[in-house]
């Protein structure tokens, strides 16, 4: 930012300098030969005025032309030719000062018909004035460039140094330092973001508060919930019937399952960094599978999931698993047919590629009429839905995956294609192989 005010302030002032000074130097090269030459006519007025004075009444000069005076007049390096009417020459003349001069300034006089008066003199004195004078401007030119670069560094100093501040409070607010600053910069436009900005601290960490206060108290209930439904399968668990304790027991795995996901949603709120790490994806993906297994079969569904267990993606897991597991969920509440939860390595070592641009490709499609047009450009709005939903899910899931820097989109519409994006590790293999996995 104070670069580019500085840059930006020396340009106009060096533009300035230059559309002024060049005009200036030109001039004040006129103006010294100018004064040169005014100092020359003068000289001949006066040098005329003293040969009129020693005509006679008939206008002829009688005798000898008395050339004291004009050798007072005449330039000590200068040479002065006097043409003038005598009795006996119409137009003698008489020469005062140097034989010659070499590079001459000239300026002549005509007095009548037969009388003239030229003055020479050299011209190095004429150029050495002019070129004093246009180093005088150009010394002018470099001061005021000076002056204004002085101005532009004080100027860019003023103006980036509070926007830099202003930066860095947003940054600090952004990492969730809500502190005020009573720091104000005498500029009344920053200083009004800065009030807004200490305004928008005080809300913003209200509503953190509460909404906390409200997570505690809601993940106190569901531990609190879970942890008597978890003791009431357990007694189940010491039942004389085989099947009962196999369900008891895989409810209460799935109550473990579903309070590890509690703990880690809530984590995920108090933290704004990503607890990725190596995982296997479809060593994750096969618990979500054995979860809707029976869902799918209950529906007279088939349920598959197709990939190689060494694919590892730079992760985390439970994340990764509660974000498909909510799109097996949406397929098995608006698709059809078979649901296929495809993992599958991109490799980007190619010609116009790096490595770092391998990604971990999670697919969940199905057979169903897919998703509306005019609702899949909304389907991962929060709180939208188009089939009577809380519409929470497939935002919470795209969520969850960019929290670990990967992303989630709807790849194609009919039938539906939602596809994950995982950041991959750097132990992955290089073929993209998918070998049929389908757990029963």
């Amino acid at each position: 930012m104070r670069r580019r005010i500085l840059q930006s302030i020396l340009a106009v002032v060096i533009m300035t300098a230059l559309l002024l000074g060049v005009p200036l130097i030109y001039t004040a090269w006129l103006w010294v030969e100018d004064v040169t030459r005014s100092d020359l006519r003068v000289r001949l007025d006066r040098m005329a005025a003293e040969v009129i004075a020693q005509e006679g009444t008939n206008g002829l000069v009688e005798g000898a032309l008395n050339t004291d005076s004009l050798k007072v007049l005449t330039p000590n390096d200068g040479r002065l030719v006097v043409v003038y009417p005598t009795v006996v020459d119409g137009a003698a003349r008489v020469d005062v000062g140097e034989a010659t001069v070499k590079n001459a300034l000239v300026e002549s006089l005509a007095m009548g018909t037969s009388g003239s008066l030229r003055l020479e003199v050299q011209s190095e004195n004429l150029r050495t004035q002019q070129k004093q004078a246009v180093m005088a401007v150009g010394v002018l030119v470099l001061l005021s460039i000076t002056a204004g670069t002085v101005v532009a560094v004080v100027t860019a100093r003023r103006l980036a140094d509070p926007l830099q501040d202003v930066a860095d409070r947003a940054a600090r607010l952004a990492e969730g330092d809500f502190r005020p600053d009573p720091r104000r910069h005498d500029i009344p436009e920053l200083d009004r973001v800065s009030d807004v900005l200490d305004a928008a601290t005080v809300e913003i960490s209200v509503r953190l508060q509460r909404e906390r206060a409200l997570v505690a108290d809601v993940s106190h209930q569901l531990r609190s919930r879970l942890t008597a439904v978890r003791l009431r399968l357990d007694e189940l668990s010491v039942h004389e019937d085989p099947d009962v304790v196999n369900e008891a027991e895989e409810a209460m795995a799935q109550v473990d399952r579903l309070t590890d996901g509690i703990d880690d949603l809530i984590r995920s709120s108090r933290t704004s960094g990503s607890s990725a790490s190596l995982v296997s994806v479809v060593g994750e993906l096969e618990q979500v599978t054995r979860d809707w297994q029976a869902q799918f079969d209950g529906e007279g569904r088939r349920l598959r999931l197709r990939g190689d267990r060494a694919v590892m993606a730079a992760t985390t897991g439970s994340r990764l698993r509660e974000a498909v597991s909510v799109l097996v969920d949406n397929s098995f509440e608006h698709g059809e047919g078979t649901c296929t939860v495809s993992v599958r390595l991109i490799d980007g070592t190619g010609r116009s590629s790096s490595r770092r641009d391998s990604m971990v490709c999670v697919e969940v499609t199905d057979e169903g009429s897919g998703v509306e047009n005019d609702l899949a450009p909304h389907i991962f709005d929060r709180g939208f839905s188009g089939a009577g939903s809380t519409g929470v899910g497939l935002a919470l899931a795209r969520a969850l995956i960019e929290a670990d820097g990967g992303r989630l989109e709807l790849q194609r519409r009919k039938p539906a294609l939602f596809a994950v994006f995982l950041p991959v590790a750097n132990t992955a293999p290089t073929a993209d192989v998918v070998p049929h996995r389908e757990p029963r």
